[in-house]
């Protein structure tokens, strides 16, 4: 037994595994990072933690920070990328042994929650956002999506949503309520910028996305709005698509046009991906159908000031201490006016980095999953059998109702 579980009490430590994500090390996204920070702060309170990783992902390694991977194919494919893994995933975890818990993350993969209590292994399901709002689902997936999300409040012993809003539309929903956990911010202080002479920018003197090429990102609407602006700091755009090609021939379209506009594609050294985030002026933050985002969390945790899409998720997140657009032509309006005081933007970020260290703590959120885990460990599920969405269904996404016929159900 480590020092570590005798002084977190070794004889109640848990055999937990996570399934359903890229796995780690972080390099992609959300679930990602939070599999990342909960895990190893898991492990150093003396837990077993298993981690899925698909394969592909590099460096294969067997352990990460304390945490066991178990590397497994999948299907290269979009539509059954993600499900194609967790199928796999879920046969190794239970033919492997009897974990004590399993965590799945992703709505979409709830169908093998059954599976998973067939073992007796108690299971929470990790809703994520609202996928079936993403423009890169048809018809077909959208609904696939939403009966994942009746699926998962039938069969889970418990739901964890990482913001309010998701929780409140599950409450709205199905009449359940959800475990609220939200991701935590690392917190940057005075990092070093030696990386961005590369970039050929300097400290507080560029404004920086982070998104995936996704049309629910909005990364369109906020090069199209900066395009349209008298701004002399350039707009570093960090991101890619691997299944929006289009969406990406739009914004290089604009940008090609534009050489205040520089488009770094994905970023995978994390040391200048801190430096972008620390010493950008503005971070604009395109996100709306997800929950808590990670993404706007490390820019919160950078001291950077903030302007969001307009979601009550966004709002959740920064408080009275956002600023939001919802329109290019507010974009065009906040770069302008950002660059005319600078000093009050950087004052602000300072502001919301305070935010982020009392409200988004990440050895808060592990300590969350484990008492989360413990209580379904001891048999304290709340497996909602009976839940039915509500049959006149209308969730209000700033201030827009998406019903059922939004979705194509």
């Amino acid at each position: 037994m480590t020092e570590s579980a005798r002084k977190h009490g070794g004889d109640d430590s848990l055999n937990i595994v996570m399934i359903g994500t890229r796995g780690v090390p972080a390099a992609y996204g959300g679930f990602e990072t939070a599999i990342e920070e909960i895990g190893k702060r898991l492990v150093a309170r003396g837990h077993s933690v298993t981690v899925y990783c698909r394969k592909g992902n590099e460096p294969r390694l067997r352990e990460h920070e304390g945490m066991k991977l178990v590397h497994l194919p999948s299907i290269r494919a979009k539509v059954v990328e993600t499900l194609s893994h967790t199928a796999i995933s879920v046969l190794h975890a239970c033919a492997r042994g009897k974990p004590d818990v399993a965590f799945v993350f992703n709505a979409a993969n709830s169908p093998f929650v059954p599976a998973l209590h067939l073992r007796a292994i108690p299971t929470a399901v990790h809703v994520d956002g609202l996928e079936w709002l993403r423009g890169k689902w048809g018809s077909a997936g959208r609904r696939y999506y939403r009966f994942a999300e009746s699926f998962a409040v039938r069969t889970a012993d418990a739901i964890i949503a990482d913001a309010q809003g998701i929780a409140d539309y599950y409450e709205y929903e199905f009449g359940v309520s959800s475990h609220l956990l939200r991701y935590g911010s690392p917190i940057l202080n005075l990092p070093s910028d030696t990386k961005l002479e590369s970039l050929s920018v300097s400290s507080k003197k560029f404004h920086l996305v982070v998104a995936r090429f996704e049309p629910e990102n909005n990364v369109e609407m906020i090069v199209r709005g900066y395009h349209a602006s008298n701004a002399k700091l350039p707009l570093v755009v960090v991101g890619s698509a691997p299944y929006s090609a289009s969406y990406t021939n739009q914004i290089e379209e604009i940008a090609k046009n534009d050489e205040r506009i520089r488009l770094l594609g994905g970023v995978w050294d994390q040391d200048l991906l801190d430096q972008l985030y620390a010493h950008a002026l503005t971070y604009l933050h395109g996100h709306s159908v997800g929950g808590t985002n990670p993404s706007l969390l490390r820019a919160m945790g950078a001291a950077t000031a903030v302007c969001a899409f307009d979601v009550v998720f966004n709002r959740e997140v920064l408080g009275d201490l956002g600023q939001f657009f919802c329109t290019p032509s507010d974009v065009t309006q906040f770069v302008s006016s950002a660059e005319s005081s600078p000093h009050d933007q950087v004052e602000l970020g300072d502001q919301i980095q305070r935010r982020a260290a009392r409200l988004f703590n990440w050895d808060d959120v592990a300590l969350g999953y484990e008492g989360l885990a413990r209580d379904l460990a001891a048999g304290k599920g709340e497996r909602h059998r009976r839940a039915v969405r509500r049959s006149q269904s209308a969730w209000t996404v700033k201030g827009e109702n998406y019903s059922k016929e939004d979705s194509g159900v």
